[in-house]
């Protein structure tokens, strides 16, 4: 592939509901600029961007893919996002690198909560945006309904400036709103002049005004005319246009069918001709060597730099990081700086990726997308830039992942491999932890969702060859007494020769601080017990808070008095005194009231004000209290709760079904507090049918 300047690039991420037709789309936009001579199908999984099995298994995109796409003299790197929420991580990352997007909607089912989560995404990032909807060769699809569905939520910036003609059912050309002609299709991206059937031209008369009326507001002399009745230039009103689009008061909604292929073409000349190069955008970064910022702004005669926004790991074809260009040139030969892990690094060979085929091109210009095998000590979110002027760019900031299960290695022996597998996983995937819980002995796998969870499962099996069982985790329980107890501990045991005596007699209270286990102190009067086995009382406290009497859970909060006992002046050892203060420990804490403390998260859910109601009375049946709700824009309400660990499992597939995908979560531990009877006797059982 040839080198291209800045100005020559465009970075779009195709975002939208899971099915909507992102990866056809890429696909028949490969197809349509020569790239590829057959169009695949994500049904028979031979698609460019479903190139991992998973997901030519599943028929849905699990991560990101890059396809460079050449058109009219430009490179259109399309970013192809997942439409799943669980892989959100996947469609951050992509966002993070691109310029502007593409949001792309089914005409058959229209507007949907993945469409809106896109747009919420281009706000957050500030990208330019056009809205293309697929399948207009489906019975069943309506261009018009998805225009007033946009134009309901989103308002007058939505200007659709294509429009189908349709006969029987079936797509067979369009009419260009801003040439006020149709075209028929005639064959794989070719078209010719026809005339507007008269069933379009009502739509096409309001579609039109509205166009005009967003040109006409780019600037005084252009309302001047509107009202005057002129009418503007093709010309003029694509200057406009990608004006108003750049600056998002404008959204152009295009159309098509990408199994036919038909719509593409267009879309392709729209990427090209309103969305915005890389060096129209803002970039800056804190040059470490001099204190100050580092206004890059992907220009290509600054020091080098560049962001690592991706990385890939694949057994066969190994490691790839996916680098954005920031500025100046990058080179094969170059050695560039790591700043996050203070080391050099020889680039190598620098390649754009075809989805998983990388192409190796001599250089790559500020603000261009391409990838760099096997960096040495690289990771997600790290800059690389000239020793001499280091520099460092914000992280993208990722969702969190709060859905957890426990793992077990299935076949012993295989605990290495799955470690070193997983390690490889979470640095491809941002939003995936895995976590050693040392007190409850699990390792616990944390992702977006449960199939987050299940499908990273399924790749350790199909990638790596090693097995992992996901099972329901154990909640981090903790023990404490409510009431005092006096008890005496005497451990006597006669041999042959040595024998072994310790004797304690120790009060146990509650301490009140549930933060710390144990606090010791001795009252001994008379050198009933020689002060040098004092250490050894507290070596058996220690020893016995760590896995209580009650159900095994670590103890807190228990203040235990040594205030008497006795010794033998031949027998006694440091071991008789931990052994009885140990049984004393046992014995004590059982007839001090004993109680099981759970954990309790403070937990905020987001979501429309039409579904407050349902979540309240969910969180209720969790044994949640309610604390209050924040009303905040876009017509959602945050709900404070105070929730059990225990009723925080599948909240994540429960509150996303009850939503419709438009709520999300999150929680921080908060606090222990007694658990309910039923709950303590249920997990004591639970504790004595597992020992």
């Amino acid at each position: 592939m040839k080198v291209y300047r800045t100005d020559e690039i465009r970075n779009v991420v195709l975002l939208g509901h899971g099915g909507s037709g992102k990866t056809s789309l890429v696909e028949a936009m490969a197809y349509v600029s020569g790239a590829i001579s057959r169009m695949g199908k994500v049904a028979d999984g031979n698609t460019i961007s479903d190139f991992d099995k998973e997901e030519q298994k599943r028929k849905f995109s699990i991560s990101t893919t890059l396809v460079p796409i050449e058109w009219e003299k430009a490179k259109i790197n399309v970013l192809d996002t997942p439409g799943y929420f669980d892989f959100v991580g996947e469609v951050e990352e992509a966002v993070s690198a691109a310029d502007a997007a593409v949001i792309v909607v089914s005409g058959k089912a229209g507007v949907e909560v993945g469409t809106e989560k896109a747009w919420e995404l281009c706000d957050k990032y500030n990208l330019p945006r056009m809205v293309y909807v697929t399948e207009m060769d489906v019975d069943d699809a309506s261009f018009r309904e998805v225009v007033q569905q946009l134009t309901e939520r989103y308002g007058k910036v939505i200007a659709p400036h294509f429009q189908p003609i349709r006969e029987n059912e079936k797509l067979v050309g369009y009419v260009n709103v801003i040439k006020n002609a149709g075209r028929r299709y005639t064959g794989i991206g070719q078209r010719e002049e026809c005339e507007i059937p008269d069933y379009c031209k009502p739509n096409l008369e309001i579609y039109r005004e509205k166009l005009l009326e967003a040109v006409a507001e780019t600037s005084e002399e252009f309302m001047e005319r509107y009202f005057a009745g002129e009418e503007f230039s093709v010309e003029e009103i694509r200057a406009a246009m990608r004006t108003e689009v750049m600056d998002g008061d404008i959204v152009p909604v295009a159309m098509g069918s990408n199994i036919q292929a038909q719509g593409v073409a267009n879309l392709l000349s729209d990427i090209v001709r309103f969305f915005p190069s890389p060096d129209c955008r803002k970039c800056a970064g804190l040059n470490r060597t001099t204190n100050e910022i580092f206004e890059a702004d992907y220009n290509f005669s600054a020091a080098k730099s560049a962001y690592v926004f991706k990385t890939m790991v694949d057994p066969f074809i190994g490691k790839y990081s996916f680098i954005k260009v920031c500025s100046g040139v990058l080179k094969g030969d170059d050695t560039l700086y790591n700043t996050a892990s203070d080391t050099e690094v020889k680039l190598g060979k620098i390649y754009t990726m075809n989805g998983n085929k990388p192409v190796e091109v001599s250089e790559m210009f500020a603000g261009d997308i391409g990838a760099i095998a096997k960096l040495p000590n690289t990771q997600t979110g790290d800059t690389l830039s000239a020793k001499t002027t280091q520099v460092v760019y914000s992280k993208t900031d990722y969702s969190k992942p709060y859905t957890y299960m426990k793992y077990v290695v299935k076949n012993k022996g295989d605990e290495d491999k799955v470690s070193q597998a997983l390690q490889r996983m979470m640095a491809e995937d941002v939003t995936l932890k895995a976590v050693n819980d040392s007190e409850n002995r699990q390792s616990l796998l944390y992702g977006m969702g449960d199939q987050h969870l299940e499908i990273a499962a399924s790749k350790l099996l199909s990638r790596y060859k090693c097995e992992i069982l996901l099972e329901t985790p154990k909640v981090a329980f903790r023990e404490t007494i409510r009431k005092k107890s006096d008890v005496d501990s005497k451990y006597k045991k006669q041999t042959g020769g040595h024998g072994q005596y310790g004797h304690v007699k120790m009060r146990f209270e509650p301490s009140g601080d549930l933060e710390t286990p144990y606090v010791f102190a001795e009252e001994v009067v008379g050198g009933a017990v020689p002060k040098n086995y004092f250490p050894a009382v507290e070596k058996g406290l220690q020893e016995s808070v760590q896995k209580g009497p009650l159900a095994g859970y670590p103890v807190v909060g228990v203040k235990a008095v040594l205030y008497d006992g006795s010794y033998h002046p031949v027998d006694s050892s440091e071991m008789a005194f931990k052994t009885a203060t140990i049984q004393a420990f046992k014995k004590g804490f059982m007839e001090a009231d004993p109680i099981l403390l759970e954990p309790i998260a403070s937990v905020k859910v987001n979501v429309p004000d039409d579904y407050t109601g349902d979540i309240m009375g969910d969180l209720n049946k969790r044994r949640g209290r309610v604390l209050g709700m924040t009303p905040v824009s876009g017509g959602r309400q945050i709900i404070e709760a105070d929730v059990p660990m225990t009723g925080m499992f599948g909240y994540c597939t429960t509150l996303r079904s009850m939503t419709g995908g438009r709520g999300t979560y999150e929680y921080t531990f908060a606090r222990y507090e007694q658990a309910p009877h039923d709950v303590q006797e249920e997990e004591i059982a639970k504790r004595a049918a597992e020992d």
